[in-house]
């Protein structure tokens, strides 16, 4: 979600004279580290599942939702392969599959549901060259062509490094289900009323077009 929180963070730096600063991290170290240090304003995991976990610590009070993030199918510029939506290309004999590990990162666990859902979950494992971390480790076995056909995060093939190398194909929301994003106030914030109005920018119709241009669902894109 960096790249519309970055652009986000921007416009209302200008508007009210004020400085943001963001720490990126997978959403799990984020919030442990918010816990143990106590200093932050606002908190934005991956999925709201992360909302849920944590509720009872009484860290996270007041949240806005700002969109969704979804899974798709991404390959190589200009689909050299004729990769369709169906899952069974990543079964194909001519086709090399890199998998995100369920075990290290969000889309490795959903890789593992969109493609258990339809009963392929394992074929795939063993149709796979090899299976590795996260987002990011995924896109750059893509780019340097260990991968022909990967499952990832949709956004990020709009991101700056990524959108001339990779494209998206997406995937039907039955099957890769819309994740919530949702923005947390925390309890300790030292700002909260300047990080209120922040919360409420976000969630606008500008912030809505924001997070769409980056490739996220936005409410009227949920079925």
């Amino acid at each position: 979600m960096a790249n519309p929180i970055k652009e986000l963070s921007k416009n209302f730096e200008k508007k009210h004279s004020i400085k943001i600063t963001i720490t990126q991290g997978g959403s799990e170290d984020l919030y442990q580290s918010l816990k143990s240090t106590r200093k932050g304003d606002l908190y934005l995991p991956g999925s709201f599942s992360y909302r849920k976990r944590h509720l009872n610590e009484g860290l996270l009070t007041d949240f806005v939702s700002l969109g969704y993030n979804q899974a798709a199918i991404l390959v190589a510029k200009g689909n050299p392969k004729k990769i369709t939506d169906d899952l069974n290309n990543f079964l194909r004999d001519d086709v090399s599959v890199v998998i995100g590990s369920p075990e290290s990162g969000s889309i490795g666990r959903e890789t593992k549901n969109i493609l258990q859902s339809q009963n392929l979950y394992q074929q795939a494992l063993n149709n796979a060259v090899y299976l590795t971390s996260d987002s990011r480790t995924l896109n750059h076995a893509l780019k340097k062509g260990d991968a022909d056909v990967i499952i990832n995060w949709k956004a990020t093939a709009f991101f700056s490094n990524n959108k001339d190398d990779i494209d998206a194909i997406p995937l039907p929301q039955e099957i890769a289900k819309p994740k919530l994003l949702a923005i947390n106030l925390l309890s300790f914030s030292k700002h909260p009323e300047i990080a209120k109005q922040f919360m409420s920018y976000a969630a606008s119709q500008e912030g809505n077009q924001i997070f769409k241009k980056y490739g996220f669902l936005i409410p009227s894109d949920v079925k």
